[in-house]
């Protein structure tokens, strides 16, 4: 610990004797200094003992000496250290009794002790504290080293004995990892918004802050910390401690983000070899090559291949729009909730895209869910469009590794109608579950039915007849001249008359049943369009 004014009376060379402010003895001392003046006070720091003999006081004036004890107090100066023997045979009384008024700390220096000895004790005191202090640092960052070996979890526990509080990890989406001790858990967990706003600053950053220990009334002082690299956070540290941190606890906490980062981030070589075996595989399986991806994958993804996977698209929702936060954002939440779960997922980016197999029925899946949900819309709740910045998906049905081109075009298919529904996740298994009709709201297909139908509209317009719904009505019955006769109200002959004028006009023959199709889906498309 550095030096206290009870250290420095207790120094047998010194021969100290306390006068006044006995009760305050324990504070630390940062420095001694020697100043004659009558107002040393612009030249303090705080923490200092100030040493003087009074040549230029006013000693023995009690009003003089009042504010002077007063301005030392309020500079944050610990103790006066006065040199009797000098300028005064004793300690005036007027300075004495300003400092016992202000329980501020006088010691009497006796004539044969120089201040020289006083400065050299407590600067020799603050070296061997010092020197602790590093000695400590070395011993802690020896064991945290060994505890990175066994993982986050080890290496949060020993932080937390040697900060005397406690400590936790949370990984690059803000999820908690570990924390120790046990109970610290829980007050880690009531940190993921200080975390989260952490996350949303470029690395490195950190921030303090404060709060209650759980079952206690008093408050702990937390330090979080981003870990990573590059200018993109890969995880944070949280340690929380009753009292700001000392030398030796900083050492340490250093030592365990230097640990932690090199655990969390990948070399740039690492990440870049993965990718292309990720990329290979992916390859391999879109071309049919199950049995060589499994090989290439190895024990890195093998598992993966065995069991039925999920295959999705993301890319941005706007277009020329910068995907590359949101998509990496999306990326780390599906791996952090992969590792918690222990799966395994293959992440390839694709240009302005990523794809990615994760385990059907895994935590990754559920995660992607979760990760869109603020954005996607469900029976109870009206869905909200997908905005400029943000991420659509796409997610295939479960397929195996003989599946994956179908799981592949699955996903593109889900990513082309979440772009055109304005929806951010769409699954496969809604398309195939539901109807074709609201695909027919795309802009391309209803251009299609206007220019398809535009003749018929305008034969209309000129009040010649009324073909277009003759022709719904001819379509919905099946081609059953006498049911759509009685539904328009009309004689069958003059059905058929308007039929026959329908395929003169758009010169195409309503007995091909391509033809009939296309005009009832023509007809369908134009009837959901806004305003029809």
């Amino acid at each position: 610990m550095p030096p206290t004014l009870a250290s420095l009376v207790h120094h047998s060379a010194l021969k100290l004797v306390v006068r006044a402010g006995e009760d305050r003895l324990e504070t630390p001392v940062r420095w001694a200094h020697v100043s004659e003046l009558a107002d040393p006070v612009p030249y303090m720091e705080g923490g200092e003992l100030l040493l003087i003999t009074a040549m230029k006081l006013d000693a023995e004036n009690p009003e003089t000496m009042r504010r002077y004890v007063r301005r030392l107090v309020g500079a944050g100066v610990v103790g006066l250290g006065f040199a009797v023997g000098v300028s005064y045979d004793d300690i005036p009384q007027a300075l004495l009794a300003a400092a016992k008024e202000e329980g501020f700390p006088l010691l009497e220096v006796p004539r044969r002790t120089p201040f020289l000895a006083i400065s050299k004790a407590v600067s020799a005191a603050i070296a061997a504290d010092q020197y602790r202090a590093v000695t400590a640092g070395f011993e802690a960052q020896r064991e945290l080293t060994k505890a990175a070996l066994t993982g986050p979890a080890e290496l949060v526990a020993r932080l937390a004995s040697h900060v005397d509080g406690w400590a936790a990890v949370y990984d690059a989406s803000g999820a908690l990892v570990a924390a120790a001790p046990d109970w610290a858990a829980r007050r880690a967990a009531r940190l993921v918004p200080d975390v989260e706003r952490l996350r949303e600053r470029p690395a490195p950053a950190s921030a303090v802050v404060a709060g209650p220990v759980e079952g206690s009334d008093t408050e702990d002082r937390v330090e979080l910390q981003s870990l990573g690299a590059g200018r993109r956070a890969r995880g944070t540290l949280a340690v929380g401690t009753a009292a700001p941190l000392g030398t030796a606890e900083r050492y340490a906490v250093h030592s365990a983000i230097a640990l932690l980062t090199l655990t969390t981030e990948r070399t740039r070589a690492l990440q870049a070899a993965e990718t292309r075996l990720g990329a290979a595989v992916l390859r391999m399986l879109l071309a049919g090559e199950s049995d060589h991806a499994r090989a290439v994958a190895g024990d890195l993804y093998g598992g993966l291949l065995d069991a039925p996977f999920r295959l999705l698209i993301a890319e941005a929702a706007g277009e020329g729009t910068d995907a590359t936060e949101p998509l990496q954002a999306l990326v780390d939440a599906l791996e952090s909730a992969a590792a918690r779960a222990g799966e395994v997922i293959l992440v390839v980016p694709d240009g302005g895209r990523v794809v990615i197999l994760a385990a059907d029925g895994g935590e990754s899946v559920a995660e992607c869910a979760a990760h869109t949900a603020v954005r996607r819309g469900d029976a109870a709740r009206p869905m909200e469009p997908a905005e400029e910045g943000e991420l659509v998906v796409g997610l295939s049905a479960p397929a195996g590794p003989t599946a994956a081109a179908s799981a592949f075009k699955q996903a593109e298919q889900a990513l082309s109608v979440a772009r055109r529904r304005g929806r951010t996740l769409v699954e496969h298994e809604e398309l195939a579950t539901g109807s074709v009709l609201p695909l027919l709201a795309d802009d391309a297909v209803r251009a299609f039915a206007d220019g398809m139908l535009r003749p018929l509209y305008e034969h209309d317009a000129t009040g010649r007849g009324d073909l277009v719904a003759s022709l719904r009505a001819w379509l919905s019955r099946h081609g059953q001249w006498d049911a759509a006769a009685a539904q328009l109200g009309v004689h069958r002959h003059t059905l058929r008359y308007r039929m026959r004028r329908v395929e003169e006009i758009l010169g195409r023959s309503l007995d091909d049943p391509d033809v009939r199709m296309e005009l009832w889906l023509a007809l369908k498309a134009t009837s959901t369009s806004p305003g029809a």
